[in-house]
């Protein structure tokens, strides 16, 4: 029970769409969503495959306790090869999309091959039906959402979709379902797109079950307390978002400046949570609408703003003037701090466009801030950006940029690359901040040093989601560390890492973990499901999983070089703030990581440690 026990085979190619049960075997081994979509992934693709050919697939996926009571219980995945890394991808995703998939019946939706003209997927419950997507091609995610649930007449329908970034082969795409919730990272939504599928359209009806209800409830009640009486979960996360981070962050010397050149930002206050709470001298009225909160959860930390009608980005544009997801702390200082901006309407905007287009903010806004480095630096001019002035501040500049970026045209083109891939290409790939080839989300390493060996040996490129150890290194949650040693931190990143992996298959969001131990998703996960579930299970799932997701790299030709930070980070110390003079010491951190991953000293899991865990 819990899993609905199904998988959804789609094969575009050849137009049909079959139903086959669910590897309940799998499941015991990996749970669910992203362990077991990267199971499915692993054992049907060739590590080598090009993303954007055919033989790739990609998996729409469902946790067991997605559709259920468990607060936050609206998660799912979208797991591929990256388009933007070459690497294993698994992209995480809230809103209603996910529960409406489950209810549906399906844990997951397998597309394979690539539709020989546009289509996008209609499921009804057991019923599955692709078709044309001729018209909605070619339209951005908020149009195409409306379009295709006016042809079915059903405003409740939940729909996954790409945008033109999709489309125009963006690297870094991603899946935009309800129209400002995000599979993100690695360019999901390229890979979708390489199959000319647009979008897919779920209404489900048929409920979730669970093994035993009495039981269940009592856990998720219990769960649901500690989530209120927890001050991030409870009090922070539901006043300020994300967004709350920015100040924090900043004040510690760890929020990563105009392409990681400095740890602090002058600006930080004027783009920060708070600041969406003030009323603007403009209209009186403040950026933030309301919060607002995914399926089942009672965190809400979404963001809804309105722009300024006067702003220069939209003052003759009514088309932007509505109530729309606001910015999160990653996209506000992606747009904001990496390009030296601290207009918050210009990023509220930019925010918006990313939505409406479908791109990942982290690294757009990573990339402009190279090309910006490479402008002052003359490697990059007024030539190749068609007579924009890329100069870090600029925020008609960087408004001009994300629009071009999001629609495939002029000097969007080329930041649409990533900035891996851009940097290469002008002759300066250090300046590219990025692991695997996806860039830096919003926490510089050398104030933070367990964030840099999380960085380093992050499966999917860098990512803080994979082993947030800012919530130890600066919160204090469950234990707080010093953030400028590096002593214990080999520990912590892999403690982190295993626990997130089995969270992330669980069908749960990961910011339930300010407040829940692993022993409480445990609690809920034996009430609903088969297979008797605890603490130290769901642990060696996660570490089953995080070396499974190692091994499908490393087949891929990724080696312990690649387990590396940009030079920046290693040689340049921090200029100002609590880590002043400090670099990050990675060097230090991964040889004892690999010790205690029963890795080999060059990145491999030994024979031994694939034994333990059944790979």
């Amino acid at each position: 029970m819990s899993w609905a026990g199904k998988v959804l085979r789609v094969n575009l190619t050849n137009g049909t769409c079959k139903s086959e049960p669910l590897n309940m075997e799998w499941a015991q081994q990996y749970l669910g969503q992203r362990g077991l979509a990267s199971k499915y992934l692993a054992e049907e693709v060739d590590p080598k495959v090009d993303p954007l050919s055919p033989a790739n697939k990609l998996i729409m996926t469902t946790g067991p306790l997605t559709g259920t009571m468990a607060s936050t219980g609206g998660r799912y995945s979208v797991v591929t090869k990256g388009a933007l890394t070459g690497a294993i991808a698994c992209s995480n995703s809230g809103g209603y999309f996910g529960a409406e998939m489950k209810n549906a019946g399906w844990d997951m939706i397998i597309f394979e091959g690539r539709a020989p003209s546009p289509v996008y997927l209609y499921v009804e419950n057991d019923k599955a039906e692709i078709r044309s997507a001729e018209g909605i091609w070619g339209q951005s995610v908020w149009k195409s959402e409306e379009m295709i649930r006016h042809f079915h007449q059903d405003p409740q329908l939940r729909i996954a979709v790409i945008g033109r970034a999709g489309e125009e082969g963006v690297k870094f795409a991603c899946v935009v379902n309800d129209s400002h919730r995000a599979a993100g990272r690695s360019g999901v939504g390229t890979v979708m797109g390489s199959k000319n599928l647009k979008a897919v359209a779920v209404r489900g009806t048929k409920g979730v079950k669970v093994k035993d209800f009495k039981a269940f409830m009592e856990a998720t009640n219990a769960a649901k307390a500690i989530l209120a009486s927890n001050p991030v979960t409870g009090q922070g996360l539901p006043t300020y978002g994300t967004q709350v981070l920015m100040n924090v962050i900043n004040e510690t010397g760890a929020l990563p400046t105009r392409n990681h050149r400095d740890v602090q930002f002058e600006g930080a206050s004027k783009i920060s949570g708070e600041a969406m709470h003030e009323k603007r001298l403009t209209d009186g009225k403040p950026n933030l609408v309301k919060n607002q909160a995914c399926f089942g959860c009672t965190i809400a930390c979404g963001r809804v703003s309105m722009l300024d009608k006067t702003h220069f980005s939209v003052s003759n544009r009514p088309e932007y003037w509505g109530a729309s997801g606001g910015l999160e702390y990653e996209n506000a200082w992606a747009l904001g701090a990496s390009t030296g901006v601290s207009d918050l309407e210009a990023l509220t905007f930019c925010g918006f466009l990313c939505n409406e287009q479908g791109m990942d903010p982290i690294t757009l806004g990573t990339t402009i801030g190279a090309a910006m480095e490479m402008f002052e630096q003359g490697t990059i001019t007024e030539k190749e950006t068609g007579g924009i002035k890329l100069t870090f501040g600029n925020a008609e500049a960087l408004c001009q940029v994300v629009e071009m970026t999001g629609k495939g045209e002029g000097f969007g083109r080329e930041i649409g690359l990533g900035s891996k891939r851009l940097c290469e290409k002008y002759g300066h790939p250090e300046l590219s901040m990025s692991v695997k080839g996806q860039e830096f989300p919003a926490y510089d390493s050398r104030g933070i040093q367990g964030m840099g060996l999380t960085y380093a040996t992050s499966n999917r490129g860098a990512c803080h989601l994979r082993s947030y150890t800012v919530s130890s290194e600066v919160l204090g949650v469950p234990v707080k560390t010093d953030p400028h040693v590096t002593e214990g931190k080999a520990e912590l990143v892999k403690a982190f890492q295993d626990a997130t992996a089995a969270v992330d298959s669980s069908g749960l969001c990961v910011f339930t973990t300010f407040a829940w131990g692993l022993q409480d998703f445990a609690s809920m996960l034996d009430a609903a499901c088969e297979g008797g579930w605890t603490m130290e299970r769901l642990a060696e799932v996660g570490e089953r999983i995080w070396n499974l997701e190692r091994k499908f790299n490393n087949a891929a030709g990724f080696t312990a070089a690649d387990d590396t930070l940009p030079k920046r980070l290693l040689t340049e110390a921090a200029k100002t703030g609590p880590a002043k003079g400090l670099v990050n010491k990675l060097g230090e951190m991964l040889p004892e990581y690999y010790k205690i991953r029963g890795w080999t000293p060059d990145g491999m899991p030994t024979n031994e440690t694939l034994a333990r865990l059944g790979l």
